[in-house]
């Protein structure tokens, strides 16, 4: 019994340490006050950049969790110890959390302006 909840506690920590999905991965409010001053043409831009860098992000991040989820699991059912040592892959959630932020602030300064927003 003893074994059982040293693995439940161990398998919790390590879960807890991987990388997130990216839709668990909220956005950092970035005010749209920042973008006020820009055109609707600089602004669509701008927020097609971001559209960019938030799939590569996306991307990036989802293959981190898939990685993370992977190595743990063999780590767990293989060598359990191993698992404490796991630092698989690169955590983008700051990166992403800021982007999406930036799309969100950058999409309310758009419908603030009257600026036509396509879809993105």
């Amino acid at each position: 019994m003893n074994k059982n909840i040293v693995r439940i506690g161990l398998t919790l920590l390590l879960v807890s340490g991987c990388a997130k999905t990216p839709d668990r991965i909220t956005a950092t409010y970035v005010s749209p006050a920042l973008f006020q001053e820009q055109s609707c043409t600089t602004l669509l831009a701008e927020r097609n950049r971001i559209v960019t860098e938030l799939d590569q992000l996306v991307a990036g991040q989802q293959k981190a969790s898939a990685t993370d989820a992977v190595a743990t699991g063999i780590a767990l059912v293989l060598f359990w110890p191993a698992a404490l040592t796991l630092g698989v892959t690169k955590d983008n959630a700051s990166a992403l959390s800021s982007a999406k932020g930036h799309y969100d602030a950058i999409s309310t300064a758009m419908q603030q302006k009257g600026c036509h927003i396509t879809a993105a």
